[in-house]
């Protein structure tokens, strides 16, 4: 009883501060699981099981094999020949959900998202329409997709290697598929037909990329007077006068001519002139602290090769996720400048160096492209436009594709084991050069596997000490005198609820157990009910935290918290409405 209430206790704690989110997932999973190995309730010799997990391997080995066919260049050609800019909305919506349906399955569905999701701008662009009416159905669509097979999303590969644990069988790769597949298809013709429409009309009409940032009140050329205290000096070591003024200095121009990249390292002369990117009133600062005469602004002096402008959105993952660029001193470290953040269709451009970046903010980042892309690589962030920056191996693609395609078919086949089989592939494209071994590591997400690699000991843990058969008799005795669909309809609605609060992964290792003691009290078989614990677990739609997927869109398509749930709420009622009725067909009781 004394672990249960300790375990208890631990699981609200834990659930309490992920909903809230002010400390990392992983840091909170990683605190717990310490927390319950000096109480005893998650014994010493299992303390570090989940990290050898086979879910644990498999999720990671996944994000491998993902990062490889992005850079294959495969699913890029695909998009760009399937997407057509001048379609109906209704019709690009169909196709761009279809295919982040079908990429999903295939691979990790914040990858596939992150393939599309620059294409589907691009083409809203083109269209001269706004990016949010598109970007919510697909990634919802991505999420959907994800539930058809084992690999497409972290709680299909939870809930099949628990039942591995549990009744001696996990779940093969297609298994998913039947009930998946009904999910995603009414899924995405409701997004397709219906769902755009629901979004707020200042959403629909708002075009969150086309206006994102106007440089011409921010970029000024100052010129070094001949008394100026500066002269001599480096623009490097101007960095702290430029803070105390709040401008970054971004360029140095000598005769008229501009210098290459962000001149850090160039003495500065009298005559010169600097270009710097502030408000008004921080550059009339500037005037008067470093010696300096306006001469003109407008975003015409930034024009130069070497120079370039990028959108890039900022994911969970993302080292400067929580951080300052003035914390993390990105001009100094990277030679890149920070010049604009947008943030549920907000625009900051005043004090963005001292503004703590979240997940979902959009930046525009101002550098050479060789830094640019160091930077998107070094800190995680996704571009919103392909300039080149990711290295794509375009005559390996259908290698790359071929690899992935046997693996798939001999681990479906049972004749390989589905980890061997994923890091056979993961190999192959480190040998191939596919993903560069200097990036392999970066290519998984290790945030997700502390989480998980911590969880499932305290999962496993509230198992042993009957925790969850406790939880299993609240469920029945609520449901006391209906059907086991009827329990089952609950169970569905509980976990989706959770997973709408609180990362997905948690979710599953902590309702799969749940499942499987359920359909012990009502002695009936428990497919049924880990299949509703895997679809509800996937179906986040109603908030922005719920899957990173919707985070991940959030400063792209200019959306507000409150956005989500008009579009979501009705597809989580129809997933409940589908998903039940085929479950129970599929995996009789």
């Amino acid at each position: 009883m004394t672990d249960q209430l300790i375990l208890f206790t631990l699981l609200l704690t834990v659930f309490a501060l992920l909903i809230w989110g002010r400390w990392r997932y992983d840091i909170v999973a990683f605190v717990a699981l310490l927390v319950a190995l000096l109480t005893g309730v998650v014994p010493a010799e299992r303390a570090f099981s989940g990290f050898g997990h086979p879910a644990t391997v498999i999720i990671a080995l996944v994000l491998i094999v993902s990062r490889g066919l992005s850079n294959s260049g495969a699913i890029e050609l695909l998009a760009r020949f399937l997407v057509d800019s001048s379609r109906k909305l209704w019709g690009h919506i169909a196709m761009m959900s279809s295919l982040a349906a079908v990429l999903s399955a295939i691979m990790n569905n914040v990858a596939a998202l992150a393939l599309l999701m620059p294409v589907d701008i691009q083409a809203a662009a083109k269209a001269k329409r706004s990016p949010a009416l598109s970007l919510m159905p697909l990634s919802f669509a991505s999420i959907l997709g994800g539930m058809i097979t084992l690999i497409g999303t972290p709680p299909n590969i939870i809930i099949a290697e628990f039942r591995g644990d549990a009744l001696g069988a996990s779940y093969r790769m297609f298994d998913f598929a039947p009930v998946g597949l009904a999910c995603a298809a009414v899924g995405i013709a409701y997004v397709t037909l219906i769902g755009w429409r629901l979004l707020p009309q200042g959403r629909r009409d708002a075009d969150a990329g086309a206006d994102l940032f106007d440089l011409a009140d921010y970029i000024a050329e100052l010129k070094v007077q001949d008394e100026s205290a500066i002269i001599g000096q480096t623009i490097a070591e101007l960095d702290e006068l430029a803070e105390q003024a709040d401008v970054e200095i971004i360029g140095l121009i000598r005769k008229g001519r501009r210098m290459p990249g962000l001149a850090r390292r160039m003495e500065i002369k009298a005559g010169d002139s600097l270009v710097v990117e502030a408000n008004p009133e921080a550059i009339d600062t500037a005037l008067g602290s470093m010696g300096l005469e306006y001469v003109g602004s407008g975003a015409a002096t930034l024009k130069d090769d070497d120079l370039s402008l990028n959108e890039l959105v900022v994911p969970a993952a993302s080292r400067l996720a929580g951080r300052s660029t003035a914390s993390l001193r990105l001009l100094y470290r990277y030679g890149v400048a920070l010049v604009g953040v947008s943030r549920q269709g907000k625009r900051f451009r005043d004090n963005v160096r001292q503004l703590e970046i979240r997940p979902g903010d959009v930046l525009l980042l101002l550098g050479a492209e060789e830094r640019l892309g160091d930077v998107i690589t070094r800190l995680g962030l996704l571009p919103l436009k392909d300039r080149g920056q990711r290295v794509i191996k375009r005559d390996k693609a259908w290698i790359a594709v071929g690899i992935f395609a046997i693996a798939i078919l001999v681990a479906s086949a049972g004749w390989v084991y589905l980890p061997v089989a994923l890091g056979c592939v993961a190999m192959a494209y480190v040998l191939l050069n596919i993903v560069p071994v200097r990036t392999m590591y970066d290519s998984v997400e290790w945030p997700v596997i502390v989480l998980l690699g911590s969880m499932i000991p305290i999962g496993a843990a509230l198992q042993t000490t009957g925790g969850t058969a406790l939880i299993a008799d609240g469920i029945v005795n609520l449901s006391a005198g209906f059907s086991p669909i009827v329990v089952l309809t609950l169970l569905v609605v509980v976990t989706m609820t959770l997973s709408d609060v609180m990362n997905n992964t948690a979710t599953a290792v902590i309702a799969a157990p749940i499942a499987i003691e359920i359909a012990a009290r009502l002695g009936v078989n428990p497919d049924p009910f880990l299949m509703g614990v895997a679809v509800a677990a996937s179906c986040a739609f109603l908030t922005p935290i719920g899957h990173k997927n919707n985070t991940l869109i959030m400063g792209p398509g200019g959306y507000r918290f409150g956005d989500y749930w008009r579009m979501g709420l009705p597809l989580e009622i129809i997933i409940v409405a589908v998903a039940v009725p085929t479950i129970a067909v599929v995996w009789p009781m």
